[in-house]
């Protein structure tokens, strides 16, 4: 496995695949930051562009594309509050929040760097680890995905803290919006009301740039926040070695919970952001900070989002399933370059295996340097006048929903979910709930329908995997509350006040 890794390595460092992985590593960087272009679409845009390449030189520019924008969504997400990808919406929790505090270069710099040691490591565990894990992966049953996306959506307990009626209340709002369109099952429309657009349901980018970018403009509009409050004076400062070297264990962790998600088909980076980021706060010494400009929150989404691009291409080279909506494009990309991904690839071409390996090592060295490089450009946008960056947000709002599918309706639901997350701002509803249940509540649902067709409604607690999911799920659920109470007791045993009383007053300043 060395010799052909190193060969691999050194098929990556030829003059034209080293242009591709940078020119892929910036293209990447610049769709995932543009709300409303995915790394799928970014992908899908340049793959005519590779015909005339060498299949080995094709899947490197994509691959490097792919990790680029994986990356380039916390830019936007960090310094506008515009997640340009959906796994993006964590890193915004905190990354916005330092943004505001006047920490805008800490936050960029925890982001850039957390993300390329997570890519390298998410690559590590894919050139070792890719055969047996897919092997465990494929075999999952929709039982264990259901119980998967419960964990998920019971994060949101322990992310709301004391708020988790508000949070809930939200993702029950993303699950509700979620059933608009045409049942995944039996092909019957629901609550369309006849608007053909509706038939497939509110599209995630719109609903994205909608909830976060433009509600943030209607708001600062609302309170007239025209104010520029310029990095200098609010002692703006990049991260040390030590900061980085204090996040090493969680970088770590949130690492391998990326990759062990993204391998599973259809999971992606954006449950890996939220399981990872719930778990740092909950392992964290100082878990009030979450959502208040954490470093430590950052670093988890970061980590996770990176890690699970490793994970995902984990099933695609060693089976051809694709992992993400992403590595599904790759598939096709691969077809018309003749080549069938799965176990026969790595016997009939290992080198061309092991030269993906290679790039994928590399670009994620390139990614820093690139990101390194750019962010000292990006902070400026938060010194930028306001009335000329909620212009620019709104223009971006509009095209980025239009180029989902060249459709005006698209840019009218971006308006809708933009007012919708303006109305929840204002009675402090928290906006990442509703998109953790848009995206969840699909995968939910279709695994529980099929799970309950194939074996019955108990399969969820006869097959192992999926009850210990399901508990852990619970506990996520109970935990927090338990923690709330804990606190509320302590607090009225310092203040001698009963814990009824105690509690009561802490729920209201709540």
């Amino acid at each position: 496995m060395l010799e052909l890794l190193l060969g691999g390595l050194g098929s990556a460092l030829t003059p034209a695949a080293l242009v591709a992985i940078v020119g892929g590593i910036v293209l990447g960087i610049m769709v995932g930051a543009m709300p409303g272009l995915s790394p799928s679409m970014g992908v899908a845009l340049l793959v005519p562009f590779t015909y005339g390449m060498s299949p080995l030189l094709a899947l490197i520019l994509l691959v490097a594309i792919y990790i680029g924008a994986s990356y380039g969504g916390s830019i936007t997400a960090i310094t506008i509050n515009a997640p340009g990808t959906a796994s993006a919406v964590a890193t915004a929790l905190d990354g916005y929040v330092m943004t505001t505090q006047g920490r805008a270069a800490t936050a960029l710099g925890l982001s850039i760097v957390v993300s390329s040691v997570a890519g390298v490591l998410g690559t590590i565990v894919l050139i070792f680890f890719s055969v047996p894990l897919a092997a465990v992966a494929v075999g999952f049953h929709p039982a264990e995905y259901f119980a998967m996306s419960v964990f998920g959506l019971a994060t949101i307990a322990s992310m709301a803290g004391e708020n988790w009626m508000k949070a809930f209340t939200a993702a029950l709002l993303g699950l509700l919006l979620n059933t608009v369109g045409t049942d995944p099952i039996s092909g019957a429309e629901r609550f369309t009301f006849d608007v053909t657009p509706l038939s497939d349901g509110f599209l995630l980018i719109p609903a994205l740039i909608g909830l976060f970018a433009l509600s943030e403009v209607f708001t600062g509009i609302e309170k007239r926040a025209f104010k520029v409050a310029r990095l200098d004076s609010m002692g703006s400062q990049w991260p040390t070695f030590s900061d980085y070297w204090r996040l090493k264990f969680l970088t770590l962790r949130s690492t391998l919970i990326g990759t062990i998600i993204g391998i599973f088909p259809g999971a992606g980076a954006t449950i890996a952001s939220f399981i990872s980021y719930d778990i740092a706060k909950r392992v964290s010494r100082k878990p009030e900070d979450f959502g208040k400009g954490s470093s430590e929150g950052v670093a988890a989404a970061e980590a996770a989002n990176s890690g699970s691009v490793g994970g995902a291409m984990v099933p695609l080279l060693t089976l051809g399933i694709p992992g993400s909506a992403t590595t599904a494009v790759l598939i096709g990309a691969m077809m018309i370059h003749r080549l069938t991904p799965g176990p026969q690839l790595f016997i009939s071409d290992p080198g061309l295996i092991y030269g993906i390996f290679g790039a994928m090592l590399l670009a994620n060295l390139v990614l820093l340097g690139v990101g390194l490089a750019g962010s000292r450009l990006w902070i400026k946008v938060t010194i930028i006048p306001k009335q000329v960056l909620f212009t620019l947000v709104t223009m971006m709002a509009v095209v980025g929903s239009y180029a989902v599918r060249n459709s005006m309706f698209d840019v009218l639901c971006c308006l809708g979910f933009g007012i919708l997350g303006w109305i929840l701002r204002r009675y402090n509803y928290p906006l990442a709930p509703v998109i953790l249940g848009m995206v969840l509540g699909s995968i939910a649902e279709t695994n529980f329908r099929r799970a309950i067709m194939m074996d019955g409604g108990l399969v969820f607690f006869t097959r192992p995997v999926s009850a210990v999911m399901l508990a852990l799920g619970l506990a996520s659920f109970i935990l927090p509350f338990l923690a709330i109470r804990r606190a509320r007791r302590r607090a009225a045993e310092k203040s001698g006040a009963p814990p009824g009383e105690a509690g009561g007053k802490t729920g209201e300043h709540g």
